[in-house]
């Protein structure tokens, strides 16, 4: 129980990566705050499995590009487990659509970068007031961020190369208050988001490009930042890690 009585709040936390991740953070003994944009019932599913472990959690419903939504999200995490959040874990994020650079209009673009960027500096700024020392925030960026991301990604790609930037930023000015910023650039995960924006043979090609030979599992991601949420990793800050099966070594 390495996160005991720790509050851990998870923005995309419903589904997919931020369901593992919840579960998990859940699993090492932290209360979680699982945040969710729309659909109810992944939420209430994540929540029950959380509880069946015998943990403790709860739901709120927000939009994380808006400043209000955020600001909620963490009223709401006060209200149900104290003043002191510990862990943020910024997962909320989306490609929206591949679209070329000649078919971006402006909107399409504004709408990308706030879902995958703004989000993160909004939640970051919101919860940073309630961290103390030992805190640590961990932020999802992609494999995209470093290589450009595939066709019609530009937007998607700019984005999460701007959270890895904003990521060491971050560190930089919170360094001095003991609260570590980390990021995690998940390659080719087996997740709804591969469903819909990435070809079946496309998802071959990549996952036998990988050294492992396979496509990574959402669970393997939140080992990943479970580690960055405790203690073990009290040394490491202003990082991006890869974790991509060997796909690429930046």
């Amino acid at each position: 129980m390495r996160l005991k009585n720790k509050v851990a709040i998870v923005t995309g936390g419903s589904r997919d990566i931020g369901r593992a991740v919840s579960l998990q953070l859940a699993a090492q003994g932290a209360k979680i705050v699982i945040n969710y944009l729309s659909n109810v019932d992944n939420a209430n599913e994540t929540l029950n499995q959380i509880k069946a472990q015998g943990g403790e959690a709860i739901i709120v419903k927000g939009d994380v590009t808006k400043s209000a939504d955020v600001a909620q999200l963490v009223e709401e995490s006060r209200k149900a487990f104290g003043d002191q959040i510990d862990i943020l874990v910024n997962v909320a994020g989306g490609m929206v659509a591949r679209k070329p650079t000649l078919e971006l209009d402006e909107d399409f673009w504004d709408t990308v970068m706030n879902l995958n960027l703004k989000s993160v500096y909004l939640a970051s700024k919101a919860v940073i007031p309630y961290m103390t020392s030992g805190g640590s925030i961990i932020n999802l960026s992609s494999l995209a961020g470093r290589d450009g991301g595939g066709p019609g990604a530009s937007a998607y790609a700019a984005a999460k190369g701007g959270v890895m930037t904003y990521t060491r930023s971050l560190a930089k000015e919170l360094g001095p208050k003991n609260i570590r910023v980390n990021a995690v650039l998940p390659g080719m995960i087996a997740t709804t988001f591969h469903d819909t924006f990435s070809k079946p043979e496309v998802r071959v090609n990549v996952a036998n490009a990988t050294l492992l030979k396979r496509e990574g599992q959402a669970s393997e991601v939140a080992d990943l930042i479970v580690y960055l949420a405790s203690d073990e990793s009290s040394y490491i800050t202003g990082t991006n890690i890869d974790i991509n099966g060997g796909l690429n070594f930046s």
